[in-house]
Formats: structure tokens, sequence, C-alpha cells
């Protein structure tokens, strides 16, 4: 007999062997229906590995995401299969799960060309696969053997040569057979509704210079419904998509000269960053921040001696080299070295700190061609960028201090749901991380004790840590339930060694700072991405870069137009004029799109009256106010906004 511990504590006792779908269905019937994987001793199986020990298990159903793992990984094999099927003589990159679905890189086999109009028969023939209530079967195999089963898949055998003998798997569904470490469904039929979703290119293991494979992008679900509601949700992100909302509100281009990846922000954009870098200034200011300007570039041996170069420097743009003979100099990847030699530019005393240092700093890395996508991953971005060097008693407040500035971000933006995540060193695979064991335990630790003493609802991930230090990352849910990474907090121990950074101690002794890496927004590019998307443009009344537009009714209005547009931009309500030759039905269309909260219609009445007859944005007519008047009226709807905020 083995000791089964279940979430709760509570513990059974089971023959060896046992399953996770057989205590399942011993704990009850409903749940052995739906759960879909197991966790055992943190490492997630199948629900039909017989469990040989004593074990702490935890079962999973579609509604948590080990469950949608084991589903969608499941899928992506079903997908295989089709492919299979369909294209003799495919070959198989990789094929794992994501966040809403999966996909698998392929070759297709005999040089076809999947396209669009291939998609709708691979997923047909998936339906008729699932149908046939296929089991996932596993075993172990020898690497000898498992080389021999692959001989014709270059990819299969690549992956295969990277791992050790005895760790080896293999997974059969109906006549298709992948490696695969696990884990999947006991069959395939839970999956009940699928749709491919897309194509891509994507080179093998991401590297430019090997064949470019065909990524096909599906997802299922355990039930139709569940899919339609997903693909209305789909339709519903289109619509918000920042690239497409972005170009209508005319706030950021790309340029093929310019260079891929490389944002150019028109004056609208330029504008809704400046806002939203003001807002924080201030509550940077309030929290004792000092700004600071440093160069776009540094010394390749800057960041040797941070070990960013070994980090970023192979994979990132080249160094610069200058007349000079052996003179190298590389475009920053990060702030923080730079903020380390300002902290050490003179002595500094225990009484000096907490130092806390800002800058809207723009670093560089080269993101390769197929990963960039809109703002959300760029080459050239501008963080929000702050570090703070503290002694150890003062690292907790300090932690503290800059989870209230991103929950203060949050709140004037409308985040309302996010979870916290705590993000750990890897503790089988040490050896990608810089720094002591003794540092990165003393790091972990305080995050997770700041975070406690806040009572935050936090989730702990190992192996996501920097490669310098664990952090807190916020994982925020836009209007479409959408997860992003946004505001992050990190505590590095290893920069200040790594720089010899010192203040003179109460003891009059040298001591350590240790180093807090703060980025609310993470980066301006990123954070106004999702911040389009998640208000579909329509941003707050305080932050958007144009208030309200006045509309003449005819060119005979338009000098009264420019009056009010003068008179309120003096009275600091942003407003433009749209005095083109056109109907006012139309201009009041057009800016309808532009989603300006305001449309201020002006024609002979409002004229004589000094007043304008007021349209919001999705509301209609809410009638005619004095220009003074509706002045006071924005103003005193951004006060409120902001003093919510502050509340």
């Amino acid at each position: 007999m083995i000791k089964i511990t279940l979430p709760d504590q509570s513990v059974r006792e089971y023959p060896e062997g046992i399953t996770g779908y057989e205590i399942a269905k011993d704990i009850s019937p409903r749940l052995a229906k739906e759960v879909l994987s197991i966790t055992v001793n943190d490492q997630l199986w199948d629900i039909t590995r017989p469990i040989t020990s004593d074990a702490n298990i935890n079962l999973h159903k579609w509604e948590d995401d080990e469950g949608k793992h084991a589903f969608w990984h499941s899928s992506a094999h079903l997908l295989a299969e089709a492919l299979q099927e369909l294209y003799p003589g495919t070959k198989f990159g990789i094929g794992p799960a994501i966040e809403n679905g999966f996909y698998y890189d392929v070759e297709p086999g005999n040089g076809a060309v999947i396209t669009e109009a291939d998609l709708p028969k691979i997923e047909k023939t998936m339906l008729e696969l699932a149908r046939q209530k296929n089991e996932y079967s596993r075993r172990e195999v020898p690497k000898n053997e498992a080389l021999s089963f692959f001989n014709h898949d270059p990819y299969k055998v690549e992956l295969i040569g990277e791992l050790e003998d005895g760790t080896i798997s293999f997974y059969q569904q109906g006549g298709f057979t992948d490696l695969c470490r696990g884990p999947h469904l006991p069959n395939t039929e839970p999956i009940k509704a699928i749709k491919v979703l897309s194509l891509a290119g994507a080179y093998w293991r991401g590297d430019e210079k090997r064949k470019q494979l065909t990524r096909i992008y599906g997802i299922t679900f355990p039930k139709q419904k569940m899919l339609e509601e997903y693909l209305i949700r789909l339709e519903e992100a289109q619509k918000r998509d920042h690239r497409k909302i972005g170009k209508e509100l005319d706030l950021f281009t790309f340029s093929q000269k310019v260079g891929q990846g490389l944002p150019l922000w028109m004056p609208k954009g330029a504008k809704l960053r400046e806002r939203l870098e003001t807002f924080l200034k201030k509550v940077q200011v309030k929290y004792g921040y000092e700004p600071v300007i440093t160069p776009h570039i540094g010394q390749k041996e800057l960041y040797i001696t941070s070990g960013h170069y070994a980090k970023y420097g192979a994979d990132s743009f080249q160094p610069i080299n200058t007349p000079a003979e052996g003179e190298e100099f590389l475009l920053k990847p990060m702030n923080c070295p730079h903020h380390c030699e300002i902290y050490k530019a003179r002595p500094r005393s225990y009484r000096d700190l907490p130092i806390r240092f800002a800058e809207f700093g723009t670093v560089y890395r080269y993101e390769q061609s197929g990963e960039l996508h809109g703002l959300t991953r760029v080459r050239g971005f501008t963080q929000d960028d702050a570090h703070i060097f503290c002694r150890p008693d003062q690292l907790k407040d300090e932690f503290k201090k800059v989870i209230d500035i991103i929950f203060y971000i949050f709140k004037a933006l409308d985040f309302k749901d996010y979870i916290a995540q705590i993000s750990l060193r890897d503790p089988d695979n040490t050896e990608k991380y810089i720094g002591s064991d003794e540092n990165w335990e003393k790091a972990e630790n305080a995050i997770i004790e700041a975070c406690s003493e806040r009572g935050l609802n936090t989730v702990i991930e190992k192996g996501e840590a920097a490669f310098y230090g664990p952090k807190l990352d916020f994982m925020v849910k836009d209007a479409l339930g959408r997860k992003w990474q946004l505001g992050t907090i990190q505590v590095d121990y290893n920069l200040p060694e790594r720089f010899e950074l010192e203040y003179i101690g109460q003891d009059n002794s040298a001591h350590r700072p240790i180093m807090i890496h703060r980025a609310p927004f993470g980066s301006m590019e990123r954070f106004v991405a999702v911040l389009i998307e998640h208000t579909a443009g329509k941003f707050p009344l305080w932050l958007t870069p144009e208030q309200a537009v006045v509309l003449p009714i005819s060119e005979k209005f338009n000098d009264y137009a420019k009056k009010v547009q003068k008179q309120l931009e003096n009275s600091e309500v942003r407003t433009i004029l749209d005095d083109r030759n056109e109907k006012i039905g139309r201009k009041i269309r057009d800016n309808e799109l532009k989603r300006i909260p305001y449309l201020l219609i002006v024609g002979e009445k409002e004229a004589e009256n000094d007043e304008v007859s007021v349209r919001k944005q999705g509301e209609g007519d809410q009638g005619a106010m004095k220009i003074v008047q509706f002045a006071s009226f924005i103003n005193d709807q951004v006060d409120q906004m902001l003093q919510e905020i502050d509340e």
C-alpha cells in the first residue's frame, strides 16, 4: 500500500500502482469524468500513469491550467496525426500546448505546401480521428531505439540527441507516435470541438539560419459551445488589435527603412506616452525617486561586468566599433548597469540610503523578425525603469512601496483582475543564473515575506526568475480575459557584487547595498499596446490625447469653431478642430471612429449663444452648454477621476 496526500492534506491509502483516474473515481464518479491530468509530487502526469510510491497529488479539471495543458497537448498530437494522414512523409518539429490552444511546427511531406485553404480539411480529419476514441499510450524507450525509430526525421533525431538515455518516452494514439514527455488525456474522446486557426512561418529552434517550418495553430474544447464563445472573443480581440486601432487613431507606425521592430510614435501617440510618463513621474516624486538620464550605448566592458553581454551579447545587436583600435560599444540592453555607475560615482553613507534612481530609458535587443509583433515585441523599447539601492533592514519596506505604486497605476487604468506571480530560480538548473546560492535564498525569502505582509494572493513559478535575481510579476487580465505580464519588481544581490557597490555603515565599515529593479509599466510600448486592447482605444478622459473635437456644421462657422477650440485649450481641455468641407453627419461618424470622448457641434445657434452642442462618444446628444461650462465639466470629471485614484 502507498499513502496519497490530497490538496486538503488528508491522506488515503491505495494499492501500489493506483492511477490518478482511479483515485478520482474513488473520491467521486463525477470527478472521474471531469479529471484531465494529475500533479504527482510537483510533476504533471497522465491520469492513467501508475503511482508506485507515497505521493502528494492534485487532480486537474478543464477549469485548471494544468487540465487545459493536457487537453491541448493531446490535441497537438491529434493535429500531427491528421497531418501525417493528409501529407505522408511529413517531418515534425515540436508541438506544445500554449496559453490558448496549441501549435505544431512541421515540414510537409513530398514538398507539399499547406495554405489557409487547407485548414478546413485538416480540421475535418482531426474530428474524424478524435471520434475514433484512440488511447494515448505512453512507453519508455531506450535512446538507440528512439533514434532508430525516428531516423527519417532530422528534427526528432536532433531532439533525441540532447536527451539522456533513460529519460525518453513515446506517446502513441491511433497510427501516430511522437517523442514526448506528456502528459496526455486517456484518449481522444473528450476532444469534441476543433478549430484550426492559422498558419505562420517558424524557423527551427528559433534560429533564422535554419530551415523555416510551417507552424499550424489550433484550439480545441470539450464542448462545441465553448468553441463558439471563444471564436466570438477572438473576433472581438481582432477588433481590439492594437496594430489596427493604433493605425486608426494615428498613434504609431513602422517603417522598413527605419527597421523592423523600431516603432515611430506619431504626435497623438507621443502625447499619450507623454501623459503616461508624466503621471508616473508625479507618483515617483511622492515616493522619493530622483530622475537620471543615461546614454543609449555603453562600452562592451560595462555589460561584461554586469553579465548582460553573456546573456544578450550573442543574440543581440553586435558591438559598435569606433576608429580607436579595440574600442567597442554596445546598444544598451538594460539600464541597470548605467545606474550602478551613477551610484558608484561618489561615496555613500548608510544615512543616504535608500537611493532611488528613475529613468524612462530606451534599450535595444535583437528580437528575431518572426517574433516581432506590433508594439508587444519590438527591438527598441523604453522602460519605466528605476533602481533602488537600500540596506537589508530597508528591503521589505521598499519592496512593499513599489507594490503600492503598481496598485496605484492599475487602479488609475482600470486593471482590476490580476495575479501576483513570484518567479524563483529553477532549483534543478542553477547554472543558468549568476550569484551565490546564499544570496538567491535571501532574495527569494524577501519577496515571499513582503508579499505575505502586503496580503497579496500569489502563485509561485519556479524557473521563471531573471538570470540575476528572483522577481514579482503582475499578470493582468484585460477586458477580454487575456493575461498580460505588466509590472515587475526584482530583488538583486548580484549586480551590487559585480559592480562592487558599497556604503559606509553605522559601524564605519563598508557594506554592500541591495538593489531592487522595478518597472510598473514594464515597457512603454508593450503597456500602450495592452492599454489600447483593454480599452478598445477608448482611453480614460484624463489620459486620452484628445478630449474633444469641434465640428462646425458648415464653413460659415469655422471662425467660431476656432474660437471654441482656442478657449477650451486655454482652459486645459485638449481639443482639436475638424473644419473639413464635409457634411456634419460624415464628420460625426468619422470622429466617433477616432474614439474622441466628446464631439462639439457648432452652428448659428451655438455661435449666437457662445455655446456648443455636446455629443458623448457612444451615448449621443447631451444637450447644449456654454463654452466655459463645458470646460469646467471636463476638468471636474478629470479631477474627480484622479481624486478617486488617490483615495
